[in-house]
């Protein structure tokens, strides 16, 4: 059952994510934001555990609405499922990695 709930998370060079992101369950609101080489984790609790799990070295985050630590976490994992990298974003729009960046 758990290896079925297994998912990737998207990490760029500077151990951080692609871009910012929104992640909700329930009342729970997380707001993840890249952040530069040298930041660390600025997160608290649920969050923190999560990313570092994840191998996010470097990134902001911010919860807004509901406190408890299971939304927190869901929440949390949700903006990471929803993450998308250059390359799929690219792939999705027929268009090359340089057109998108552009």
């Amino acid at each position: 059952m758990a290896k079925k709930n297994m998912f990737k998370v998207s990490v760029v060079k500077g151990d951080t994510i692609p871009h910012e992101i929104n992640g909700k369950y329930g009342a729970c609101k997380v707001f993840l934001k890249p952040a530069p080489v040298g930041t660390g984790v600025v997160a608290g609790g649920p969050v923190r555990a999560v990313l570092e799990l994840a191998g996010i070295k470097n990134i902001y985050s911010k919860v807004y609405g509901s406190r408890t630590a299971i939304n927190i976490v869901r929440a949390t994992v949700d903006g990471l499922v929803s993450l998308k990298t250059a390359n799929k974003i690219a792939a999705l729009r027929g268009k090359s990695v340089k057109d998108i960046k552009a």
